[in-house]
């Protein structure tokens, strides 16, 4: 009896890039809306003042969260295209690996709700996920730009220039003074939104050039 195993024929799936490629725009979009309306509803917010953490406790943290699970389900569709199309080598496995757990975290900082508020009760982990998603975001884009740099040159220097940009911009963060460290966090946050919809965009024109080419 052979033991054989017959490998299936690789092949890329249009619909399924694109699909995914518009969910990880879309999350981007729920979630930079969610925080303008949590500015608007929240009372006596200072969005220059107060983080999107602060907006994330008390009353209207619902609006915060919808944002935050949907930018970690744009994560999740990020590292399901890049594993649909894996460019090779172990530094792009490790990149897409990265994706899958930065949208853990995104998704962990949202159902804690330990932001804020000071929460104390039981282990407070916020500030390490902060830490975690802080190192992870300056490695994941350089570790994609090399597998993306024969099929697009332009999006591999962009996320270069992201990571790098990331580097420079991230730890500041920590020493600001709290009467201008929320309008920075919105800064930082559409650093990371601008890595998740070049990468989307970048699939959908994929797919719909596979199609064209199927068609």
């Amino acid at each position: 009896m052979s033991n054989k195993v017959t490998v299936p024929r690789q092949h890329s799936a249009p619909e399924f890039m694109s699909c995914l490629g518009w969910s990880a725009i879309i999350g981007c979009v729920v979630f930079a809306v969610s925080i303008l309306i949590a500015d608007f509803v929240v009372p006596d917010h200072d969005w220059i003042a107060d983080t999107i953490s602060d907006l994330g406790a008390g009353r209207y943290e619902f609006i915060v969260d919808i944002g935050i699970y949907a930018f970690s389900a744009s994560l999740v569709a990020c590292a399901l295209l890049c594993a649909h199309v894996h460019f090779g080598g172990g530094r792009w496995s490790t990149g897409t690996i990265g994706l899958a757990v930065l949208g853990l975290i995104v998704f962990l900082v949202g159902a804690r709700n330990e932001y804020g508020d000071r929460d104390s009760d039981g282990v407070v982990i916020h500030i390490y996920l902060v830490y975690a998603l802080g190192v992870i975001m300056l490695a994941v884009p350089w570790l994609l730009s090399s597998g993306f740099a024969e099929a697009s040159p332009s999006l591999a220097k962009a996320l270069k220039v992201i990571s790098i940009l990331w580097l420079i911009s991230a730890p500041p963060f920590f020493f600001l003074p709290t009467g201008i460290d929320g309008i920075y966090e919105r800064y930082l946050g559409l650093i990371a939104m601008a890595m998740v919809v070049l990468i989307g965009r970048f699939f959908i024109q994929r797919g719909k050039a596979l199609n064209e080419g199927l068609g």
